[in-house]
């Protein structure tokens, strides 16, 4: 499908930065009337002073884990664009965990749950009514991580959210099929973002954000299930998900641990 119909209402979490500011800035390229929530205000709205005709977009300064201002933000925009379109849950957090240290890191593990699954539940909900009634093509937007195809050492709270994500997703795509709503699963590898850039390890098939964002707004105008970029990624992640348990831990006993971060 042609990316004509990206000309539309686009609402996205995690839009100040990263791979949601990549996708505000392929959508606003495109000409769609976005709504973006971040949870800092400033940067948001730098963000929004540089996309093609600035007016016309709605900037939330709101943490995703304000369930309630997600909620409320979620509302205005669809009274101002009198619809939606494309809702995409981009919010995400990442850091290493180590269960070893309990208490310790028990609070960023579940912020990061809390960001990276809850939140998307919470982006989610306020527009499925909407959708279901306006009896238009609509979508929703999960992104995974090829880190939620096998756990990775030292990464078990972002490994665990994205798998959580990929199967919530999944769930979400069956019961909504029949209402006309579709749900698109973009699961990245390694996009050159904030989040990455932390990363003391080589990153396989490091790809630019506008690159990543031109290929999923591709894959979410087709309403692609689920899909992997970049491509050669995607080739990697089936090869992890058939490969023997015993292999698996041998190829991985040594890999290096995302940095931890104390809260």
């Amino acid at each position: 499908m042609a990316e004509t119909r990206a000309l539309r209402r686009v609402f996205i979490t995690g839009a100040s930065s990263g791979l949601g500011a990549a996708l505000a800035l392929r959508y606003a390229q495109l000409g769609a009337t976005l709504g973006l929530l971040a949870r800092r205000g400033e940067a948001l709205q730098a963000l929004i002073a540089t996309l093609p005709n600035p007016e016309q977009h709605r900037a939330y300064a709101v943490d995703v884990n304000d369930h309630q201002g997600v909620r409320e933000a979620a509302l205005d925009y669809l009274e101002y664009a009198g619809g939606i379109d494309i809702v995409i849950a981009s919010a995400g957090v990442s850091a290493g965990t180590l269960t070893e240290y309990g208490l310790e890191d028990l609070p960023v593990f579940a912020t990061i749950l809390a960001t990276n699954v809850t939140a998307t539940f919470a982006t989610f909900a306020p527009f499925i009514g909407p959708m279901k009634a306006q009896r238009t093509p609509a979508r929703l937007v999960g992104i995974g991580s090829v880190a939620g195809i096998r756990g990775l050492p030292g990464g078990g709270a972002y490994s665990a959210s994205k798998s959580a994500v990929i199967t919530y997703c999944e769930s979400l795509r069956v019961e909504l099929a029949p209402h006309g709503i579709d749900v698109v699963t973009i699961s990245p590898g390694y996009i050159d973002t904030p989040m990455t850039q932390h990363n003391a390890y080589a990153m396989p098939f490091l790809m630019a954000p506008d690159k990543f964002a031109a290929a999923a707004v591709r894959a979410i105008e087709r309403g692609t299930s689920y899909t992997v970029i970049p491509w050669q990624m995607g080739v990697v992640a089936k090869l992890l998900r058939v490969l023997p348990n015993p292999l698996y831990d041998w190829a991985f006993a040594n890999a290096p641990h995302k940095a931890r971060l104390k809260k």
